[in-house]
């Protein structure tokens, strides 16, 4: 998950897709195949507040089953050695810190 606007969380695929996920519990709950809602909702009731961002973002990408398989598929790419669409860590560094300060 990458960021969240209002009411969605936006996150992309492999391929750079934008894909838009619900970001409010009945959202959540709504956009989840009917077997799985009631394990949500016990899920979201017993969590701890500091767990709640990770749990939904988590259950909201459970609404997507194309960004789950994408995600695999990425995974089992990279454990095979195929790094094509990824980021080195020197690349992380120029993103999250351009000026090179500490």
């Amino acid at each position: 998950m990458s960021e969240s606007y209002g009411r969605t969380f936006s996150t992309y695929l492999s391929g750079g897709d934008l894909v838009m996920l619900p970001a409010t519990i009945k959202d959540i709950r709504e956009a989840l195949p009917s077997a799985e809602r009631a394990a949500f909702t016990e899920a979201v009731e017993n969590a701890g507040a500091e767990d709640l961002l990770e749990l939904l973002a988590t259950w909201a990408e459970r609404t997507r089953p194309d960004l789950i398989a994408d995600k695999e598929a990425a995974f089992r790419r990279i454990a095979e050695g195929d790094f094509t669409g990824t980021v080195s860590e020197d690349e992380v560094a120029v993103l999250f810190n351009p000026g090179g300060r500490r």
